[in-house]
């Protein structure tokens, strides 16, 4: 996961300084008064995310698989964990029975 965001945040990177040096040069619309710089970085992250979304889809797909993983392997280790209590109830009932059965007789 932290490679896929690595490699978004390289891409939203490169498109800040395109636009950026778009913007400068006088290609590409510049913002309202003060608020060029957020004009620039709103465009960026426009521009970024459909590409990012197509070119980073296999390394999606790749953190994808490895989240599941590790959600399957920590239910897999909450029923284990609630079989061995299920196991320790039942013989702690069992052996209070046995007790009690002792004690009575």
């Amino acid at each position: 996961m932290l490679r896929y965001t690595l490699m978004r945040l390289g891409i939203f990177a490169g498109c800040l300084v395109v636009v950026w040096a778009l913007v400068h040069s006088g290609l590409a619309p510049r913002g309202l008064g003060d608020s060029n710089g957020l004009w620039i970085v709103l465009l960026a992250l426009l521009i970024s995310a459909p590409i990012s979304f197509v070119v980073l889809r296999k390394e999606r797909d790749r953190a994808s698989e490895g989240i599941v993983r590790r959600v399957e392997r920590a239910k897999a280790n909450l029923e284990a964990n609630r079989t061995q209590e299920d196991v320790a109830d039942d013989t702690a009932r069992a052996q209070g029975q046995t007790s009690g059965q002792a004690q009575t007789s």
